[in-house]
């Protein structure tokens, strides 16, 4: 218990403070996330403190900040107003009973993030290409700077025939929008110009306490946290601790039906959470040059939403504008997420009043300068300085996190850069030819040959034109994939069939085998006992290791 402690509080000052400023940045965008998904921003917030905590605690990054995200939100809308539909319970109608479809759907997005934990499927996310990354990076940080736009204006609530509530944004004007265009302006100069004079003193908390001071004492007529929580149609942020939502488990049936129903958006969210927050660790990784743990993370993700949905909160990941806000305010340690997590139920619970006369501007203007400090300037730099592929990855990540989702934005990334890969090492194929003295033909093989080089490979052969006998020689190459050892097997065939003796050479202990199960013919074909120095050390790595450090 002690060494948790002692790993937990490692920068007290500086994660405290950073948790509190991060809680005040938290709120908007978790009620924004309630207004999405038509559901109470109390809800909401209760997933935001859970998820938080939990995550903070358990997870594989210190530093990382998991809350409820508008990247999960957007899946449940359709799924909780299908579930509304579906209000029935033993032909009895149910009231809201979108609600609990939500919880039980969030249940079983953490099982399967715990079971991808589990199964070790968070080390996936060190195979993202580094220009994916920068794209998802840009892509997210135009996301969230659109995102604080759409606070220049005012929500207007309607409710449809349908009975669903629908929100209409009206843009600021006049002196409305001069004043909160100034109290953006004054909290990002606090934050740009406070760390020049002094680091002691927490930028953007100064930032956010300074503009409301102005705004309350004053009294100017903004827009605040209370007034944005009333046009969104919520009662404001008092609230009750979390406790375990019995109504769940006494309102919603239990059957095949229900599984089928939450299954294909339990599995999106926890997709879509599961690589938003591993990006995030991602990118704390670069800003801290440290390591974080990809599979305890999905599993302390999962078990948040787990104990999210029983308890009654909504679903969330890891939220990349907060956790930069948090490592940028010198949050670096667990401390910082358990703090925010804290600092976010105390607000729910006694401070409710205070919190919801910080105007809007403050906490745009905090995002802001995070944008600026998110976004990947030097994308710019070196898009003429990199390859064309990868420069048309970051730019279509980008553009595809703007205008779809961020999973298929990095699905897409990941697409194209493993086809660039296979395109370009499909050409790498080479044979060089030579006879021997005994009239034997040789053909040496340089570079990889799989499934996509496997046509280059076969055209080099000759084999009505080539003399009875014939080595192929693999010293130089590297026989990757299942498709490789069709290409061989086939080539081997071809010369048997023109009645010519057909050797190989070099092959790795993990080829002979294969094609040794395929068919016993290959103990004949392939030489066994080679004396050359190279191929040992091919076929044996770490042999090779060892002779290096020697």
């Amino acid at each position: 218990m002690t060494e948790f402690i002692k790993k937990v509080v490692q920068n007290p000052k500086d994660d405290i403070l950073a948790g509190v400023t991060v809680s005040l940045a938290m709120i908007p965008e978790v009620v924004a996330f309630a207004f999405v998904a038509q559901i109470d921003p109390l809800v909401a917030l209760s997933g935001a403190f859970i998820i938080g905590l939990i995550t903070a605690v358990f997870g594989g990054r210190p530093g990382l900040i998991s809350g409820a995200a508008g990247a999960v939100a957007v899946i449940f809308v359709h799924m909780i107003s299908e579930g509304h539909s579906k209000g029935m319970l033993f032909d009895i109608p149910i009231e809201n009973m979108g609600y609990f479809y939500l919880l039980a759907t969030v249940v079983l997005m953490g099982i399967i993030q715990v079971s991808a934990g589990v199964f070790k499927l968070g080390r996936l996310v060190r195979l993202i290409p580094h220009p994916v990354m920068m794209g998802f990076v840009n892509g997210l940080a135009i996301v969230i700077f659109m995102a604080q736009v759409r606070m220049f204006s005012h929500k207007e609530m309607s409710i449809a025939a349908d009975g669903v509530k629908k929100y209409t944004n009206i843009p600021m004007e006049g002196i409305e929008l001069y004043t909160m265009l100034g109290l953006v302006g004054f909290t990002m100069l606090i934050i740009w110009l406070l760390p020049k004079i002094t680091t002691k003193i927490p930028a953007a908390l100064t930032a956010i306490l300074a503009t409301t001071a102005i705004v309350v004492f004053g009294n100017f007529d903004v827009s605040t946290v209370g007034s944005y929580i009333v046009e969104g149609g919520g009662e404001g942020l008092k609230g009750e601790f979390p406790t375990p939502n019995m109504e769940l488990w006494q309102n919603l049936p239990f059957n095949f039906d229900t599984f089928k129903f939450i299954l294909p958006y339990a599995f999106l969210a926890a997709s879509v959470g599961l690589i938003e927050s591993l990006m995030t660790m991602n990118l704390v990784d670069d800003l801290t040059e440290t390591r974080g743990n990809g599979n305890r993370e999905c599993i302390a993700q999962g078990a948040g939403n787990i104990v999210s949905g029983l308890f009654g909160g909504t679903g969330g990941c890891g939220m990349i504008g907060q956790t930069v806000i948090n490592i940028n305010a010198g949050g670096r340690g667990r401390l910082s997420g358990i703090m925010m997590a804290l600092t976010l139920l105390t607000f729910i619970l006694f401070t409710d009043k205070y919190i919801e006369q910080v105007p809007i501007a403050a906490l745009v203007g905090v995002m802001f300068m995070m944008v600026i400090e998110t976004f990947a300037w030097s994308s710019f730099r070196i898009l003429k300085k990199i390859p064309f592929a990868d420069a048309l990855v970051l730019v279509v990540v980008s553009a595809v996190t703007v205008f779809f989702d961020l999973a298929i934005a990095v699905f897409v990334g990941v697409i194209i850069s493993a086809l660039v890969f296979a395109w370009e090492n499909a050409t790498k194929i080479r044979a060089r030819k030579r006879l021997k003295e005994d009239g034997t033909k040789i053909y040496e093989i340089w570079g990889p040959l799989f499934f996509g080089s496997v046509t280059g490979f076969n055209e080099k052969f000759e084999v009505k034109a080539d003399p009875d006998y014939v080595e192929i020689d693999f010293v130089e190459s590297r026989v990757s994939d299942h498709s490789a050892i069709e290409a061989i097997s086939s080539i081997v065939e071809k010369y048997e069939q023109a009645g010519k003796t057909i050797k190989l050479k070099h092959l790795s202990q993990e080829s002979k085998i294969l094609l040794y199960k395929r068919d016993d013919k290959f103990h004949k074909v392939i030489i066994e006992d080679i004396d050359d120095p190279r191929y040992h050390l091919a076929a044996d790595p770490e042999r090779f290791t060892k002779g290096i450090h020697s």
